[in-house]
């Protein structure tokens, strides 16, 4: 499966546009990072903890938007955008969205 940001891939054609394909997470913190986090504010420095969660996450949520490309036929996606926002009290939301495509290799 080809994910790439643009909107065109080099050497293939977009045989058919199959529609916006798109995986979501929504993560929950527990209090150890939390104070792990903290103390990184205090002192200074980035909050490994949070960081490994939050790469988990994306790859987590690139996985399920690859299985849905794949459940519609594709076999790339294009255009792909992230977003990662709050939602409630101490839940960090991850989205990543595309266009599901067919490609022929030229």
């Amino acid at each position: 499966m080809l994910i790439t940001t643009t909107h065109i891939l080099s050497d293939y054609k977009i045989t058919e546009y199959l529609g916006i394909v798109s995986g979501e997470v929504v993560m929950g913190t527990n209090a150890l990072k939390d104070i792990k986090a903290a103390l990184s504010d205090v002192f200074g420095g980035r909050s490994a903890s949070y960081e490994s969660s939050l790469s988990k996450s994306i790859d987590n949520v690139l996985e399920e938007m690859k299985e849905r490309a794949k459940a519609m036929g594709a076999d790339a996606v294009l255009g792909v955008q992230h977003s990662i926002s709050t939602v409630g009290n101490g839940l960090l939301m991850v989205v990543i969205m595309g266009t599901a495509v067919k490609v022929e290799h030229m």
